[in-house]
């Protein structure tokens, strides 16, 4: 018998056998649980105190009680923390706080990551990924081998003894059972690099002589390191390198970009692809059907989920419903109350219900424009901020614009790429350029770690458009004037494409 056979029937058979069935029925009652004990948990809090969580019996009192929030409501709080407070979102003090994109006012967001949440929300997750991948492969060896996992890495917080900010993965891998390490690779002093260049070669020597079964990690990443096991070893294709290589789990971006590059790498029909939802903010989806690639809502962790129809957001009184109230087809704004102290928190996704019983769902995007294509979260405010720096520094104006990802080549290379038609062009493009590219680093942390030295990220690329192009595009769109807008960042190439094609012409 395999390691993996025993270690399915000891650690994994129970969960198996209860996930789907739990997740068909009763996820009200699961739900209400999860709430009423979040709020039970949290009462005696400074946030539980000032919005009278000792009165809130049901989800009517909560929804009344409670306001809705984004990062920056709670950010005071947070800093709080950071600085050591007790009691102030969540019970105790809180020690690691997961580094993420910023806001509109922000290089960073850093997300608090209590004992409650890496226990009963993260490593759930992952645990759950292993289940419900082992009852679609009943036959897998993963265990037989070892898991190739891609972190990130983490760093003092505020000097304060234990605590650290960073990448959630490195909260992760820092708190993980030592049992888990047995299993996994790279070293632990390898997974926390900071310098990816250094950190991707490392792993990349560790790894190619190891008998490799899994991976995970973020599809751009782990393609860079892919490539270099394949330049390391001298092979072609990475089954080559791990003939037993069975399964990549994957998340925080969108995996359809990368799909063919990887099938280039893996030509093995016995290579699986399974995807996660797990952000910061939680871990919220898992595929559990590889042929349906809507994700499986988790709804017995120490997530308690409401969702707000996108046409109503920005409304005064938006229709805010739990669960339950979900349909299908209507995309979703995400609303979360967690262990980790966040209360009503709108994490800035947008899904939308393919299914009801259980719950099933896609990722449709941000609520607002942005490009993720790397995991850099480019947001609008970021790339107006940078703009204004470049056209103040080369006395330029900008009339219209739009930008959108260059995907991965064979080599792992990618960059941004900007259409910008200028109403007063700067002397020195390059001179824009260079501008432009210090600025998004300086302001957004994401950016400026997937650009550190052009691992993976390029530095961007400006096309200049002829003039009138952006007016033209929307006029034969039928959408000239009124309240209609270029869209400025793109996840996808669909509109810059088409802009391209007439600049062209």
């Amino acid at each position: 018998m395999s390691i993996t056979s025993i270690a399915r029937k000891i650690f994994f058979a129970s969960r198996q056998n209860n996930i789907l069935p739990q997740y068909t029925k009763d996820v009200e009652e699961l739900q209400q649980r999860t709430l009423q004990r979040l709020i039970d948990r949290g009462k005696n809090t400074e946030y539980g105190r000032s919005h009278l969580f000792n009165i809130i019996h049901n989800y009517e009192d909560f929804a009344k009680n409670v306001p809705i929030n984004t990062y920056e409501e709670l950010k005071g709080f947070i800093d709080r923390m950071r600085h050591g407070e007790a009691n102030v979102l969540w019970p105790g003090t809180v020690k690691w706080f997961a580094k993420s994109s910023g806001t509109t006012n922000d290089k960073s967001k850093f997300i608090p990551v209590t004992q409650e949440g890496l226990k009963n929300i993260h490593y759930a997750g992952g645990f759950d990924t292993v289940a419900l991948y082992f009852l679609n492969n009943p036959k897998s060896r993963i265990f037989d081998g070892k898991s190739l996992i891609l972190g990130g890495s983490h760093s003092p917080n505020y000097n304060l003894p234990n605590s650290l900010v960073g990448d959630l993965s490195a909260i992760l891998i820092e708190n993980i059972n030592p049992l888990a390490n047995l299993a996994r690779i790279p070293k632990k002093k390898t997974a926390l690099l900071s310098d990816f260049e250094v950190k991707r070669d490392r792993i990349a020597q560790e790894a190619w002589k190891r008998n490799v079964t899994s991976i995970s990690g973020v599809p751009s990443w782990m393609l860079s390191v892919l490539v270099r096991v394949l330049e390391i070893s001298g092979k072609k294709h990475l089954e080559e390198v791990w003939p037993n290589l069975e399964v990549f789990f994957h998340g925080g971006i969108s995996f359809l970009p990368y799909r063919p590059q990887y099938e280039e790498l893996i030509t093995s029909d016995r290579m699986h692809y399974m995807e996660t939802y797990n952000a910061s903010e939680g871990f919220f989806g898992i595929q559990s059907d590889p042929n349906d690639p809507a994700l499986l809502l988790m709804v017995d962790y120490d997530i308690f989920y409401e969702f707000i129809p996108m046409d109503e957001i920005g409304k005064e009184h938006p229709t805010i419903v739990p669960l339950e109230g979900v349909r299908k087809g209507i995309n979703y704004a995400m609303l979360i109350t967690t262990s980790c102290g966040l209360w009503r928190y709108m994490i800035g996704d947008t899904v939308t219900f393919t299914n009801l019983k259980p719950y099933k769902f896609i990722i449709t995007g941000r609520t607002k424009y942005f490009i993720n294509a790397f995991g850099e979260e480019l947001i609008m405010d970021n790339a107006e901020r940078g703009l204004a720096y470049a056209c103040e520094k080369t006395d330029a104006e900008v009339l219209e614009y739009t930008a959108a990802p260059v995907f991965m080549d064979n080599k792992a290379k990618c960059r941004h790429q900007w259409l910008i038609e200028f109403s007063r062009e700067p002397q020195s493009l390059d001179e824009f350029t260079q501008l432009l590219d210090q600025k998004l680093q300086e302001i957004n942390s994401d950016y400026e770690a997937k650009r550190f030295h052009d691992v993976t990220l390029q530095h961007l690329e400006i096309i200049k458009a002829r003039k009138g192009l952006f007016s033209d595009w929307l006029k034969a769109k039928g959408k000239l004037g009124g309240q209609h807008k270029v869209p400025r960042l793109s996840n996808d190439r669909k509109h810059i494409d088409e802009l391209l094609a007439m600049n062209k012409s």
